[in-house]
C-alpha cells in the first residue's frame, strides 16, 4: 500500500459500511424532515429521544451516545459530514475491513459524545447539560485525525482550489481551527457544544490509532476473555486432580497427574498401550 501518493480527484469506492452509514443518515434526515412538516410535536419528541442531551445520558439514556450521530440539522450539515466520511473513511474500511472500521468510527462517535457531556457540566461558554447535540462530526473528525496519523505523507487536493497539501498538515490545520473556534465559543461568541464534539472526535481518533491493538478492541477483549476463561478451567482441572489424588490415597490407591491435571497411567498400563491421559482437553 502506497501511503505517500496524492489523493486524486477521482471518487473513492463506496465500501460496505460507509455506504450503509450514508444511506441511514440520509434516511433519518428524510424522516425527520417529514416529521417536521407533518407534526412538530412528534418531530420534537423524536429529537429529544435520540439527540445527545448530557442531562438525560447521565440518567440512563445511554443510547444517545451513538444515536445523536445519525441526526443532522439540514442537508448541508449532512452533506459535509457524509462527504468526509466517504472520502476518508473508505480508505480505512478497505485497509481494516468492515468490523474494525465500524468499531473505530463508533469509538470516535461515543468518545466525542463523552467529551461533549464532560464540557457541558463545566459551564464553559454558557453551555448547559440540557443543550442537545446532533451530527456525525465527532466520528468524521476522528477519521480525519487517524488519516493524518497513518497517511500523513499522502497529499490531498483541496477542491475546488488547485492546490495540494500533505494530510498531516491538513489535519493539523483542521485541529487548530477547531481549537480556536472552541476557545472563541467558550468566551461567549457562539456555542462550545459542537466544537467540544469535534475536539472529542479528534482526541479519540488519536487515542485509537496510538493505543488500541492493531487487531481492534473487540477482538482483543474477546481473546483476553477466552484466555482468562481457559486459565480458570485449567485451574479447576488441576484442583480436581489434587482432590482425587487425596481421595484415592485414603483408599490405599495411588494415582498420578501431571502439572496440567492430566491423568498419568501406571508404567504397566503404558506397556499395554495405555494412553498418557484420558482427560486431555
Amino acid at each position: 500500500m502506497d501511503r505517500g501518493r496524492t489523493l486524486s480527484l477521482s471518487f473513492p469506492p463506496f465500501t460496505k459500511a460507509v455506504k450503509w452509514l450514508v444511506i441511514i443518515n440520509a434516511g433519518v434526515l428524510l424522516l425527520t424532515t417529514l416529521m417536521g412538516a407533518l407534526n412538530q410535536d412528534i418531530f420534537a419528541a423524536f429529537r429529544a429521544i435520540f439527540a445527545l442531551t448530557p442531562y438525560l445520558v447521565v440518567r440512563g439514556w445511554i443510547w444517545q451516545l451513538a444515536s445523536y450521530s445519525f441526526l443532522h440539522q439540514g442537508i448541508l450539515h449532512l452533506l459535509f459530514n457524509m462527504l468526509g466520511l466517504w472520502m476518508f473513511g473508505s480508505q480505512f474500511e478497505q485497509d481494516w475491513r468492515t468490523k474494525k472500521f465500524l468499531e473505530f468510527y463508533f469509538f470516535c462517535v461515543i468518545g466525542a459524545g463523552l467529551t461533549t457531556i464532560a464540557v457541558s457540566y463545566t459551564g464553559i461558554g454558557g453551555v448547559s447539560p440540557t443543550i442537545p447535540t446532533i451530527g456525525a462530526s465527532g466520528g468524521v473528525f476522528g477519521i480525519l485525525m487517524a488519516f493524518g496519523m497513518i497517511y500523513g505523507e499522502r497529499e490531498i487536493m483541496l477542491f475546488p482550489i488547485p492546490f495540494s497539501i500533505k494530510a498531516k498538515y491538513f489535519v493539523a490545520g483542521i485541529a487548530f481551527i477547531t481549537l480556536i473556534e472552541a476557545i472563541s465559543a467558550s468566551s461567549g461568541r457562539g456555542s462550545a457544544v459542537a466544537y467540544s464534539a469535534h475536539l472529542g472526535g479528534l482526541l479519540f481518533g488519536f487515542l485509537y490509532v496510538k493505543f488500541v491493538p492493531k487487531r481492534g478492541l473487540v477482538l482483543d477483549a474477546t481473546e483476553r476473555y477466552f484466555g482468562v476463561r481457559n486459565s480458570y478451567y485449567r485451574w479447576k482441572r488441576r484442583r480436581a486432580a489434587r482432590k482425587f489424588e487425596v481421595y484415592m490415597r485414603k483408599h490405599n490407591r495411588t494415582v498420578s497427574f501431571d502439572e496440567h491435571g492430566n491423568y498419568v497411567p501406571p508404567d504397566e498400563d503404558k506397556k499395554n498401550g495405555g494412553s498418557k491421559s484420558g482427560w486431555v482437553n
